[in-house]
């Protein structure tokens, strides 16, 4: 997992749990999806968290030089799609990501390792 897009994915990912975003799982559906490359879904503790959580995906993908081709949910918030084409984020309060389980539409994917890291806390 090397190229550019799939570094986003990783930066994405550690970006949602720096900002205290749980369940992050990542999945690369090149060649078995026809919609996008990567799938990440992640969690929010509360509405408010996932929109923040979004927020700062967005921030994050535009300083990239990525704007979105479509954003659901944000006035919800318990569950907001984030869709860069070749990314498709889903960020859920709990009880909606468990209602829609949606990790088994990509049953067949490649999880990515994220190997997320604790920022060290300066003394």
């Amino acid at each position: 997992m090397t190229d550019k897009f799939s570094n986003c994915v990783l930066e994405i990912a550690q970006a949602i749990f720096d900002k205290k975003g749980s369940n992050i799982i990542a999945i690369d559906v090149r060649g078995i999806s026809s919609i996008t490359d990567y799938v990440l879904i992640a969690d929010g503790n509360v509405d408010r968290h996932v929109v923040a959580l979004a927020k700062e995906i967005e921030d994050i993908m535009r300083d990239g030089g990525e704007r979105p081709v479509h954003v659901e949910g944000l006035q919800n918030g318990d569950w907001i799609v984030l869709d860069y084409f070749w990314v498709v984020i889903h960020l859920f309060v709990p009880e909606m990501r468990e209602k829609y389980q949606l990790e088994r539409l990509w049953a067949d994917g490649k999880v990515i390792d994220l190997s997320l890291q604790e920022k060290k806390v300066a003394e």
